[in-house]
């Protein structure tokens, strides 16, 4: 995870896109956003930056912990496959963005008005010798979403995210799209509609 946050600078980031949409007090949709990583100026890129490095620079396997699709999991009309096709855009069909705004939605139980964030990014995973000293050339490219579920402090001021996701996880310096990391903020009182409902795993 350390090779993922340590790049999430204004100054390094990889970031392609943002998208994300705002939910009332009642769960009802408040709007949405979608544009380009690069176009937001330094001060919304350190702001949005923050909340998406809080998902992998959590504590490894009690804030945020790795769950498997199983192969009954990645079929036609699942989560997995809506998030492999989000994925697969950049997160530039609204249609699929709107879908899992809509799941979400259904979905979360919460009693104030909260954001969700998701952010594209392809990271140039490098070669590394056998004393770990990097080579250089790419190894493969990580692409890979992470999202970020923020409670709102202020008008469509985002806090920090209570939970959230990495698809696909980073196993092994690669990506290993049959397994989701997942974010709790609070993981003795974790929301675990986010794991079961929203994305379909058997906790």
């Amino acid at each position: 995870m350390l090779e993922l946050t340590r790049r999430m600078t204004p100054s390094r980031t990889s970031f392609t896109r943002i998208a994300g949409c705002y939910v009332d007090r009642e769960g009802e949709f408040d709007g949405s956003f979608n544009t380009n990583f690069l176009k937001l100026t330094p001060q919304e890129k350190t702001k949005n930056l923050k909340l998406a490095k809080a998902i992998p620079f959590s504590e490894t396997n009690v804030q945020l912990k790795k769950y498997a699709f199983s192969p009954s999991d990645q079929g036609a009309g699942s989560v997995w496959q809506l998030l492999m096709a989000i994925k697969d855009c950049g997160l530039k069909n609204d249609a699929l963005m709107d879908t899992f705004y809509d799941l979400v939605m259904e979905q979360y139980k919460g009693n104030a008005e909260y954001a969700v964030f998701v952010f594209h990014d392809r990271y140039d995973v490098p070669v590394k010798a056998a004393d770990k000293e990097r080579l250089g050339e790419s190894e493969e490219v990580f692409e890979y979403l992470i999202c970020a579920l923020c409670p709102l402090t202020g008008e469509y001021e985002p806090g920090n995210p209570v939970c959230g996701f990495l698809f696909p996880a980073f196993t092994d310096r690669s990506a290993d799209s049959d397994h989701i990391a997942v974010y709790q903020a609070d993981p003795l009182h974790p929301h675990r509609e986010w794991e079961e409902r929203i994305l379909g795993l058997h906790i």
